[in-house]
C-alpha cells in the first residue's frame, strides 16, 4: 500500500504544479508544454484507479492531438504579446472582481467540505466479472449518463459552429464557389463562339466590333 500511495502523491503533486504553471506562465508555448505534463500525470492517476482506457484516451486524444495542435497553432501564429498586454491595466479591476468571486466560492466549498468514509462505497458500483474496463465505461455512459453525454455533444457542436462563424471572413478578392450558379449554367451562358481570329493572334479585345458571336 505504500508504493501506490507514493505514486499517487507524485502524480497528483506534479499535476497540480503543472496546472498552476499553465496559468502563471508568461510564454504560451511553455503553458502548452505544462498542459501536456498535467495530462500525462492525470493519465497516471487514472492508471492507479484501474481506468486504463481513460488513461490511454487522455494520452492519445488530448496529448497527441489537442495539446500538440494548440502548440503548433501558437508557434505558427505570430502573436504580438506586447500589444495584447497593453490593455492589462484597463481590465485589471474587472479581473480582480472576478478573481475575488472565484476565491469566495472556493472558500465556501472548502469551509463546508466534509469527508464521508462510506461515500465512495455508495457511489461506486461493482463491475461484473468478465467485463473489461472499456465495456464497463460504455455500459454506464450510454445508459445512466446518456442524457449528459448527448448534451455535452450538442454543446461541443454549438461551440464548433460558433468558432467557424467567428473566424470565417469573406474577401472580395477571393473567388468562391456558387453551386446554384454552376447548376444554372447553360450552353448559351457557358460558351461564346468567336470567328475571324487571325492566325497567331488571340482574343485581345473580346468586345471588338470585328468579332462575330
Amino acid at each position: 500500500m505504500i508504493l501506490p500511495a507514493l505514486f499517487f502523491y507524485l502524480f497528483a503533486g506534479v499535476c497540480v504544479a503543472s496546472a498552476i504553471m499553465v496559468v502563471t506562465s508568461r510564454n504560451p508555448v511553455h503553458s502548452v508544454l505544462f498542459l501536456i505534463l498535467a495530462f500525462v500525470n492525470a493519465a497516471g492517476l487514472f492508471l492507479l484507479l484501474g481506468a486504463e482506457f481513460l488513461a490511454m484516451i487522455l494520452i492519445v486524444v488530448y496529448v497527441g492531438a489537442v495539446a500538440v495542435l494548440f502548440l503548433f497553432v501558437i508557434m505558427m501564429l505570430d502573436v504580438d504579446f506586447a500589444e495584447l498586454r497593453q490593455g492589462f491595466i484597463e481590465y485589471l479591476p474587472f479581473g480582480l472582481l472576478i478573481g475575488a468571486v472565484f476565491l469566495a466560492e472556493l472558500l465556501l466549498v472548502a469551509g463546508g467540505w466534509a469527508i464521508n468514509p462510506s461515500l465512495s462505497k455508495s457511489v461506486a458500483s461493482p463491475i461484473a466479472s468478465g467485463v473489461s474496463n472499456t465495456e464497463a465505461i460504455g455500459l454506464v455512459l450510454y445508459t445512466r449518463y446518456i442524457h449528459y453525454f448527448q448534451i455535452s455533444g450538442l454543446v461541443l457542436l454549438v461551440a464548433m459552429i460558433g468558432a467557424i462563424v467567428l473566424t470565417l471572413r469573406h474577401k472580395a478578392s477571393v473567388k468562391r464557389q456558387s453551386i446554384a450558379a454552376q447548376n444554372a449554367r447553360s450552353k448559351t451562358t457557358a460558351m461564346d463562339v468567336r470567328k475571324g481570329v487571325a492566325v497567331g493572334q488571340g482574343l485581345q479585345d473580346a468586345d471588338a466590333g470585328e468579332w462575330v458571336k
